[in-house]
């Protein structure tokens, strides 16, 4: 029962971190993070992600156009940038690593403890990967929601709102956290596991010179 539900914890962690791996690449990359009405021309939408600005119109055209500088962007877009791109990287990694430390993966099986200690360094690593996609994520919805309510701008100026893709890079650091731990948790498994029950071992018995059985002497046997 203790090892099936192990393996059960590995699977489950394993498809989170794939899951969160995933949607933290689209995250990185799909320019969704925010989204911008404007009530003078409601027949376009703003959206904008961290490296380009793209419209769409109502007759379903989009048209992007890259940022212009990497350094004329805000601090938390260009910090942003880095800490995703670093998301991507370690969760791959930390796949790549549970992945070879799973009790279903055949290799290493007569080095427990070194399959150990990959899913813990997968698990780790993988939990790494989920803060660097919540921090940017965080900070970014943050200056959102401090420029939306900024008294000093004059409500007829249009104002920035969360995208899909903030959602998106929540569920993305929740997920890789999440199959990070179960991944580091479930490592106990490799060296818990109860060693096999010790065989049980028949005395032999005493055989005469013919090879049966010798009996016992009597009492008076040895009466003389």
């Amino acid at each position: 029962m203790a090892g099936g539900w192990w393996a059960k914890a590995q699977a489950g962690g394993m498809l989170l971190a794939l899951l969160g791996w995933v949607s933290s690449c689209v995250t990185t990359f799909v320019p969704l993070w925010k989204n911008l009405n404007l009530d003078l021309n409601e027949l376009e939408v703003w959206n904008m992600g961290l490296w380009q600005v793209c419209i769409t119109q109502e007759e379903g055209v989009v048209e992007c156009q890259a940022h212009g500088s990497f350094l004329a962007l805000p601090p938390e877009l260009r910090i942003s940038r880095l800490l995703m791109c670093v998301s991507n990287g370690l969760g791959l990694l930390g796949c790549l690593l549970a992945a070879m430390g799973l009790d279903s993966w055949r290799a290493c099986e007569d080095k427990p403890g070194q399959k150990q200690r990959l899913l813990l360094a997968g698990g780790a690593v993988l939990g790494t990967a989920g803060i660097t996609t919540l921090v940017p994520v965080s900070w970014v919805a943050y200056n959102t929601v401090l420029d939306f309510w900024d008294e000093t701008v004059p409500d007829i100026v249009p104002r920035w709102e969360f995208g899909e893709a903030t959602f998106l890079g929540w569920f993305a650091g929740a997920f890789l956290a999440a199959g990070g731990l179960l991944l580091a948790c479930s490592a106990r498994s490799t060296s818990t596991a109860t060693p096999p029950a010790p065989a049980c071992h028949q005395l032999p018995t005493t055989r005469g010179l013919g090879g049966g059985h010798h009996p016992p002497p009597k009492i008076a046997d040895l009466v003389i």
